[in-house]
């Protein structure tokens, strides 16, 4: 029998990205291409879909040229991409979505918070579908930005023939074919799946209507989506044109997408460190950390459960037949990225990186060894140093984007051992994050004593370690590094029919790489201590709020 191979592309917040797997889930060839972003204006952050595509069209090329193989060979492709909007008008063309009128900025990039206003309003209407998403509308997803496009760009949503999640345009620009994905439209535009699978529809009119929506329903929610399936399902097979730009046969198939780190949750979860068989009720124990600009944590389990404050739970969103429940960091690459930057040491640190051939992490993470050679353990470098990361909001347990980030303990030194210790804080703050987001849920019924971790910040050993110390789990790293992608590639293989189910591709294409286990009882009680500060500075934060608050219309 002649060998086939699946296609896996992402589309991330600065890179698509596409990987050619074999049927064990061994990578065989990856390309990558940037995107652009766009800036107008604070809290605006917009991409092209033109761009995207493009993109998209290099990076399978150049991952089909590290492969070699021949093209006809790949059997089925697997799309997923950030949560971001797309807007096109008529004959599919870009509509715009920015305040500058620029008709190629047609997305709304996942990370854009204009539309906190619209969330704070749809949240205080208390709607039944809230329950679904912690209690709290994020800006981040898409029925608030909608709201947002209808009130302050009227002539856009007068225009748009469809609004789509970026996953689901990839897979309507690759086959011509209009299927909305369970994933995205549960997860981040309010759709019930468990409704549509009792044959009841998966939309609330009540809610679209509450929220000043109300024309989607009359139109029969056209422009969002009134097919709506499975991921990993067969959708079609590309188009000539697709074909031929992604360098591939028309024959090949397309799955239903995914969300980008909903598919990475795929491409970890499958995960085993035994022989044993993967089995639904050894998933309740175990987390995905999808950890890159921002991090997401997902966890699957056989009923619904509803910590506060976390997304979810959302019926057959990621694993077929399962609820998922989500957390989320709204900001960790990008805050570390961030505190490096704005320290006077960040940009010389930054030219000795390139000079040396190393990343700037890789400095930091020496100088963190050298400082550490007189502490008992690494992690008490930090004892009078403290980070509250909520420099983006909080997405979760707190679901709230207004939050601010915080640093206590800086003294007049601004050395690169300065510099040094407020990152190590900041990745500490970061786990301790993950800390939180895990407690929730298991206060809620899981029993969360695994990560399975991946994405850019698990390249970073310190990231690795100390979320295996600040929260007690063993953490353990795929065999494959680039668990998105292979998260890709395993609904390329359900829908080809090389693979009967999500669940058997998982187990027959995932494996296993390093493990860190948890952390002795010194390095426990410091961070035990160390959360209790987290969680204080928090509370800190909101009594200043309260303190303006009563100070708001006084005389000085």
């Amino acid at each position: 029998m002649t060998a086939r191979y699946y296609l896996g592309i992402d589309v991330g917040t600065a890179s698509a990205r596409a990987a050619v797997f074999d049927a064990a889930g061994l990578r065989l060839g990856m390309g990558t291409h940037p995107l652009s972003i766009f800036r107008p204006q604070e809290d605006h952050v917009e991409q092209s879909s033109d761009d995207i595509w493009r993109a998209v069209a290099q990076a399978t090329r150049a991952a089909l040229a590290e492969w070699g193989g021949d093209p006809r060979a790949i059997a089925g492709i697997g799309f997923d991409a950030t949560c971001s909007l797309v807007v096109l008008g008529d004959e599919d063309l870009p509509v715009s979505v920015s305040v500058t009128g620029a008709p190629e900025q047609n997305v709304v990039l996942w990370m854009d918070h204009r539309a906190i206003p619209q969330a704070q309003r749809i949240g205080d209407l208390g709607h039944e579908v809230l329950r679904y998403v912690g209690g709290t509308i994020s800006p981040e997803m898409e029925t608030p930005k909608l709201v947002w496009l209808k009130e302050h760009l009227p002539a856009t949503w007068q225009k748009a023939r469809r609004f789509l999640d970026l996953p689901d345009f990839l897979t309507y620009r690759a086959t011509g074919i209009d299927v909305r994905s369970l994933c995205s439209t549960t997860c981040k535009w309010t759709y019930l799946g468990e409704r549509a699978e009792g044959g009841v529809s998966g939309w609330r009119d009540d809610y679209f209507r509450a929220i000043g929506l109300g024309d989607l329903v009359d139109e029969g929610y056209g422009r969002i989506g009134t097919k709506i399936r499975p991921m990993g399902e067969r959708l079609g097979t590309l188009t000539p044109r697709a074909a031929e730009e992604l360098g591939l046969s028309p024959a090949t198939a397309v799955g239903v997408s995914i969300i980008d780190a909903h598919a990475g949750g795929l491409g970890l979860l499958g995960v085993t460190t035994n022989a044993a068989t993967l089995s639904e009720a050894a998933l309740e124990e175990r987390l995905a950390l999808i950890g890159g600009t921002s991090s997401c944590h997902m966890a699957v389990s056989r009923e619904p459960r509803f910590p506060p404050g976390i997304w979810g739970p959302y019926y057959s969103a990621m694993i077929p037949g399962l609820w998922l429940t989500e957390g989320g960091q709204s900001a960790t690459g990008a805050l570390l990225e961030h505190v490096i930057d704005i320290h006077a040491r960040g940009a010389a640190l930054r030219d000795t990186a390139r000079r040396e051939g190393t990343t700037v992490y890789a400095l930091l993470n020496e100088i963190l060894d050298r400082l550490a050679v007189q502490r008992p353990f690494p992690a008490a470098l930090t004892e009078q140093i403290h980070v509250l990361p909520y420099f983006h909001g909080n997405r979760s347990p707190r679901a709230d984007p207004t939050l601010r980030g915080m640093i206590s303990g800086l003294k007049m030194i601004d050395s690169v051992e300065a510099l040094a210790l407020v990152y190590l804080a900041t990745v500490q703050a970061i786990a301790h994050g993950t800390r939180h987001i895990i407690d929730t849920m298991n206060a809620a019924g899981f029993r969360i004593s695994t990560i399975v971790a991946c994405g850019g910040d698990t390249k970073n050993p310190l990231f690795v370690r100390e979320h295996a110390d600040v929260t007690g789990c063993r953490v353990i790293l795929p065999r494959e590094p680039e668990a998105v992608l292979l998260g890709g590639a395993i609904l390329g293989a359900v829908a080809s029919g090389d693979q009967p189910s999500v669940l058997a591709a998982m187990s027959a294409m995932s494996g296993p790489g390093g493990e860190v286990p948890p952390p002795g009882d010194a390095v426990r009680a410091f961070h035990d201590r160390k959360h209790r500060v987290f969680q204080r500075m928090y509370g800190d934060q909101i009594a200043y709020r309260k303190l303006m608050m009563e100070l708001e219309g006084l005389d000085d």
